[in-house]
């Protein structure tokens, strides 16, 4: 029997970001059920006169170019806080969905809200929703511009969507090998083995997409290559991970999923037919002194340049290139859990909770999200 993680337990609420959660419960039934269930009734009661509160079960957090402070809400749609006071946007604004998976700016100050339902455009006035292209090759469409946006939409898409300003192009993974086994083995998948769990930008702006059971494929603006190795996704009781967080260090290495091992990318001018590997050296990673067996579901470079992974139950590790050393988030006596994790423009990182508030973190210590009472 196929044993699955289930992001819908992992948020307890929903997704992040390009997060996205965290948690290292696993599923122990036949099927993904990556994809969340339909979300309740929406809000239809626009709150945003006399709004001074933020839910503490907003996990998902941007910070704009203007300094403003973005949070989504499952339950309760998305906030804009400005210093001062709160804005809260709700179906009533025109924002469909609840369901936000990433929060992201263009240069010309518009919002984009990655989620299940499809991609929403916030222009400063209102919510517009964006039109897929129709394009019949989208194997051709495979570019990367410095000013693109890369989304998700949901877990079950067969490849990644790109917005070049004007048009949603959605990409299509190349087909590998592993695909046939997967469904010999699973010929009743109620899921799609190439569904997105995680996109990131590295330092030379490779695109690295990590897949719900093939692995990660890697573009790097010309050409796709992929990888593929089982202890990044398969857990010591059989359960199957999927590919959730990748992240570079300062030094340039590659951390996939845990701290067992680190890559490092080299020239890639293999000339092979079908599908490209990516070209890539071996190390020995880092194990923590209890020698525990640690998933990451996000990961994130702090300001000193260590890189923070974060687990659910089993909290946040700090990486610092020679060993891993626990963080623990606390407010007075209580263990703060965190459940996805969020780096702004100055390398502070956000980390939102199930239900305990927002906490930020300067590379020294935590500190809770208190806003002002100041009103407008």
């Amino acid at each position: 029997m196929l044993k699955r993680i289930n992001p819908k337990l992992l948020m307890r609420n929903k997704t992040f970001t390009i997060l996205f959660g965290i948690l290292t419960l696993f599923s122990s039934c036949k099927g993904q059920g990556d994809t969340p269930k339909t979300q309740n009734a929406l809000t239809q009661k626009s709150l945003t006169s006399s709004l001074t509160e933020l839910d503490p079960k907003a996990t998902v957090i941007y910070v704009d170019n203007k300094d403003n402070i973005w949070f989504a809400s499952s339950e309760k749609g998305v906030y804009r806080y400005d210093g001062k006071a709160f804005v809260l946007f709700t179906s009533v604004e025109g924002l469909g969905s609840y369901r936000i998976l990433s929060i992201q700016e263009d240069n010309f100050g518009n919002f984009y809200f990655d989620t299940p339902e499809g991609i929403y455009k916030y222009d400063g006035k209102k919510f517009t929703i964006l039109t897929v292209a129709k394009n019949k090759a989208p194997e051709h469409e495979w570019k990367s511009e410095p000013e693109d946006l890369w989304f998700r939409m949901g877990w079950d898409k067969s490849g990644p969507y790109r917005f070049d300003g004007k048009n949603l192009y959605h990409l299509k993974l190349p087909k590998n090998n592993m695909e046939n086994d997967f469904y010999k083995k699973h010929p009743n998948a109620s899921y799609n083995p190439y569904g997105i769990y995680s996109i990131y930008k590295d330092s030379k702006d490779n695109i690295w997409l990590g897949t719900s059971n093939l692995g990660i494929y890697l573009f790097d603006g010309k050409e796709i290559s992929w990888m593929f190795e089982n202890q990044w996704t398969e857990t010591p009781d059989g359960g199957s991970f999927g590919i959730r967080s990748i992240a570079e260090d300062q030094d340039g290495n590659y951390w996939i999923c845990n701290s067992k091992y680190k890559y490092k990318l080299l020239s890639n001018d293999l000339a092979v037919s079908g599908l490209k590997p990516i070209h890539f050296k071996r190390q020995i990673g880092i194990e923590n002194k209890e020698k525990q067996v640690l998933y990451f579901l996000a990961m994130e470079n702090d300001s000193n340049g260590d890189v923070l992974m974060s687990t659910y139950e089993n909290g946040i590790w700090r990486n610092n290139g020679q060993e891993l050393i626990q963080v623990v988030i606390k407010d007075e006596e209580k263990e703060i859990i965190p459940s996805s994790v969020y780096k702004d423009k100055e390398d502070k990182l956000w980390f939102g909770t199930p239900s305990d508030g927002i906490y930020s973190y300067n590379g020294i210590s935590f500190k809770k999200f208190r806003p002002s009472k100041t009103k407008r």
